[in-house]
């Protein structure tokens, strides 16, 4: 059964997701475990009185706290700050992974990236992450789950993600894309995410430079 990690990184990039099965070990670097627990650490963080100088935050004091503020008047705010539970193993029909933050009634279910934030929205493997999580607590409960919420804890933002016809297509296509990958998926053509990817050295994708381009 495929886990959520491995269907975010299938929406990522598929040669991503097989490197990463090679691997005997995926280890998560510290750095984003701290960027991680600033999120069950919302009612902490967001008292005036507190030093955010030493916090691995990625705005000012300022602007974290008025963010912090803005999602204390969120409906989500009871879930975001004090779940009924948290680092959840969730087990679905087709994928499980972890929950980092789960109510149960009623249902609702969040999960936390250490990264940054896009303008609007979540990103696209986020959001496979987010249904991927919504969908298991669905089946583990036995009722739907509409929405999921996904958390950048180093900005003080939460973002929504709708059970969308397309939203769960895009799950879909995940699961189909991680579920086939039995050798090397064929190179993408995407600069961008190759900068990015930690196995780019092993890939064997050919980025192109400016002047290639030029």
């Amino acid at each position: 059964m495929s886990t959520f990690a491995d269907l975010s990184a299938a929406a990522y990039c598929p040669r991503k997701l097989y490197y990463r099965r090679r691997e005997e070990e995926f280890e998560i670097p510290e750095t984003v475990r701290a960027k991680r627990r600033l999120a069950f650490r919302y009612q902490e963080l967001s008292d005036p009185d507190s030093d955010l100088s030493g916090e691995p935050i990625a705005v000012t004091p300022t602007q974290y706290r008025a963010n912090l503020g803005c999602l204390r008047e969120r409906d989500a705010w009871g879930l975001l700050a004090e779940p009924d539970r948290t680092q959840v193993l969730l087990e679905g029909k087709d994928a499980r992974g972890i929950a980092q933050k789960v109510d149960d009634d009623p249902p609702a279910v969040s999960v936390v990236s250490a990264g940054e934030p896009p303008e609007t929205g979540v990103w696209t493997p986020q959001s496979v992450r987010a249904v991927a999580a919504a969908k298991a607590l669905a089946w583990e409960l036995g009722e739907s789950v509409d929405r999921a919420y996904v958390e950048y804890p180093t900005h003080g933002l939460v973002r929504t993600v709708e059970l969308t016809t397309r939203k769960k297509a895009r799950y879909r296509e995940a699961l189909a894309r991680a579920e086939s990958i039995d050798g090397p998926p064929s190179r993408i053509d995407n600069d961008a995410k190759c900068d990015a990817c930690e196995y780019r050295p092993t890939c064997g994708t050919k980025t192109r430079s400016l002047r290639s381009l030029l």
